[in-house]
């Protein structure tokens, strides 16, 4: 049995959760809605505050949707609760990060400079020169936005220079070295 499948997902004070027809599963909260269509395959019931997901039988591509389904849910909730919310680094002389309006713009050494405008329901916020926030209440959206930005420059290992997650570690190599 699927450890993670089996858990309920509590559903917090504010939230309301409907399944209807074909599992689109509809999330409502304090910072907005989601929608989502889940396999129609699992089963998911809502017994009061929780949120339960059953799989019909023990095919191992039933296994492998039952904590995937109940893991997408319970995203969802905490998603219009408390948002998501990711951190990048621009580390690196002369590349830095600005932010007018809805367009962010990085100077990352390039002739130009990049322009990147927030996506619906995405939000980035700066934070000094050189730290980027992406939030929002989609866990795969701010995932994806925060890899395009990363995507502008990655960190390169000799010296570390480009767009880094916060918790990311740099494997860094060494220089080559001068001849004797």
């Amino acid at each position: 049995m699927s450890r993670i499948g089996r858990m309920p997902i509590a559903i917090p004070a504010g939230v309301t959760v409907e399944v209807a027809e074909n599992n689109k599963v509809t999330v409502k909260g304090p910072k907005g809605t989601l929608e989502r269509v889940l396999p129609s395959e699992m089963e998911i019931k809502v017994e009061g505050a929780e949120v339960l997901v059953c799989r019909p039988n023990d095919l191992k591509k039933m296994k492998s949707l039952h904590g995937l389904t109940r893991t997408l849910i319970h995203n969802m909730v905490v998603g219009v609760t408390d948002g998501f919310e990711k951190k990048l680094e621009v580390n690196g002389v002369g590349y830095r990060a600005s932010k007018s309006g809805k367009v962010l713009t990085l100077n990352l050494g390039y002739s130009h400079p990049v322009e990147m405008t927030d996506p619906e329901g995405i939000e980035t916020v700066m934070e000094g020169q050189n730290v980027i926030i992406v939030k929002g209440i989609d866990k795969e959206k701010v995932g994806q936005f925060a890899a395009e930005i990363r995507d502008k420059r990655r960190p390169e290992p000799y010296k570390g220079k480009g767009i880094k997650y916060a918790d990311e570690t740099i494997r860094r190599k060494v220089g080559k070295t001068g001849k004797k």
